[in-house]
């Protein structure tokens, strides 16, 4: 609703968990305080049928610090398995806090928890599928970019971000990368870029380049997503200028070439695309700019204006060996693969309203019967009423149930409808793979040249880019300036659109880091 991107309120998930649990603690600290000055510890050991439950609440309270502490930054970078299984403390956490304050009180946090269990079920659905991966494109700086299959109605913005799990390397651990393909230009294929920065990219990098593991050439790989914004406001601008550092190159490359796909039916802005790179080897990252397949014309990318200038911060020269070609490796797909669709078709708002509504409305026929059948006879026909833990765990259990049955309905019937469009995308799939020529390793042999959409390149060696002098000298009424990339270059670009120096500048920065 506010155009938020996922990543972009992971900041905003971290301030209220800060604030929620500061409360709780001090919370939960000041009674066991109170208890002790007033020599009634034992209070800590009561669990009231009919009142707040404190073991409850203590035990919630536990699993919320557990969480709590292991989000500590440092924590979070180098131990990020610890902090990853952890934060699956909040369903205890959860329904500990309800039985401790009882169903009537937690309804005050019932309409957006309600929301995120119907969010997190589809997601759960949509990952227990396997998908179709079609391909990998290997580059010599450690980076490969994986291309799924994917339906033609699976549509998403530029910048999106996917999550992706290799049960081979790790069942559990679901790791988001940026969507660098554009649904226009290639509809039938969605990529996602992924660099080597820790235990688990370097491990699939491995799986992916090690002859060994390719005997076969099938990789079993699960997604959720893609998520992103409902739309962009780019094209707006006359003069795009990007700034990336790194792998935060990554969400340009779906804005170019959301752009290039674009070129027949908008005025197109210039864009200028600022890349820093430790090395050489990383320029390999700009033959991502353009697609396997579904590369456009000359005639309809005419219009397109891209400039790159692009830093290489650790070398002073240019390198005197010869640049390695990227490397494609193709997979065979499995009977059990299919390709990427939207969980809930195409019409999926009409369907995520039909899910809230009638699972809301089954919750309430659910409420309604218990009340009347057991809840209301024991309270009025003997002197002691229904417990309330009791009842807070039915009501967990009639949301759960309702919002599975309807979930789940409504998930396989568009299963169903897509299982005719995902055999003949696998046939097709199929039949060209049979065509291909690879080598015994499962690489391609022959190589297909590109047709180039970039005006000019400039690779600048030993030297860091003069940002200020950069976005200073653009010219242009309206300039959107796009920077990914550490928290000090963004700070820094910040810095020179907010000087004041220059009024045309209108500032947005993609972060990843958090």
């Amino acid at each position: 609703m506010l155009g938020l991107t996922s990543e972009g309120s992971i900041k905003y998930h971290m301030w209220l968990g800060h604030i929620a649990m500061t409360l709780f603690t001090i919370h939960g600290s000041l009674y066991i305080v109170y208890w002790t000055l007033t020599h009634r510890l034992s209070e800590m050991l009561k669990w009231d049928q009919h009142y707040i439950a404190n073991v409850a609440g203590e035990i919630g309270l536990l699993c919320g610090l557990a969480l709590w502490m292991t989000t500590y930054p440092t924590i979070r970078r180098k131990m990020f398995d610890l902090f990853f299984y952890t934060h699956y403390l909040y369903i205890p956490f959860m329904v500990f806090f309800i039985l401790h304050t009882g169903i009537g009180f937690a309804c005050i946090m019932l309409p957006g928890f309600y929301l995120f269990i119907i969010d997190r079920y589809l997601r759960f659905l949509q990952s227990r599928q396997k998908v179709r991966l079609v391909s990998a494109r290997v580059l010599p700086c450690e980076t490969v970019e994986l291309n799924f299959s994917k339906s033609r109605a699976l549509n998403y913005s530029p910048t999106s971000i996917m999550f992706i799990n290799v049960p081979s390397i790790s069942k559990l651990q679901w790791h988001p990368f940026t969507v660098t393909s554009n649904s226009n230009l290639e509809p039938e294929r969605i990529s996602v870029v992924i660099k080597c920065v820790g235990n688990w990219t370097k491990n699939l990098y491995d799986l992916i380049t090690s002859p060994s593991s390719l005997t076969n050439r099938h990789l079993e790989v699960s997604v959720e997503g893609p998520y992103g914004p409902a739309a962009t406001n780019f094209l707006r601008h006359d003069m795009l200028v990007m700034i990336s550092g790194g792998s935060g190159i990554t969400p340009f490359i779906s804005i170019i070439r959301e752009i290039i796909s674009t070129t027949q039916s908008h005025n197109i802005p210039k864009i200028k695309l600022i890349t820093a790179f430790k090395n050489s080897s990383h320029l390999s990252t700009l033959d991502l700019i353009l697609p396997i397949s579904g590369i456009p014309s000359s005639e309809s990318c005419s219009d397109l204006d891209l400039q790159i200038e692009a830093y290489i911060t650790r070398e002073k020269g240019q390198p005197k060996d010869k640049p390695q070609i990227p490397q494609t490796v193709f997979f065979r797909p499995d009977t059990s693969d299919a390709p990427i669709y939207p969980t809930l078709g195409t019409n999926s708002w009409l369907w995520l309203c039909a899910i809230i509504s009638s699972s809301f409305l089954i919750f309430l026929v659910l409420l309604g019967v218990f009340t009347q059948y057991v809840i209301y006879p024991i309270d009025q026909n003997t002197n002691k009423l229904y417990s309330h833990p009791k009842k807070a765990l039915m009501n967990m259990l009639f949301i759960c149930s309702s919002i599975v049955l309807t979930a789940t309905g409504a998930f396989l019937w568009n299963k169903k409808r897509n299982s005719s469009e995902a055999k003949q995308i696998l046939d097709t799939e199929e039949s060209v793979t049979n065509r291909s020529s690879f080598g015994d390793d499962g690489r391609e042999l022959e190589s297909h040249p590109q047709q180039s959409v970039i005006k000019s390149i400039n690779v600048h060696y030993g030297q860091r880019p003069d940002l200020q002098r950069i976005l200073l000298e653009s010219k242009g009424s309206n300039i959107g300036v796009l920077v990914s990339g550490p928290k000090e270059m963004r700070h820094d670009v910040a810095d020179i659109c907010s000087s004041g120096l220059a009024e045309n500048l209108h500032f947005e920065s993609i972060s990843f880091s958090w």
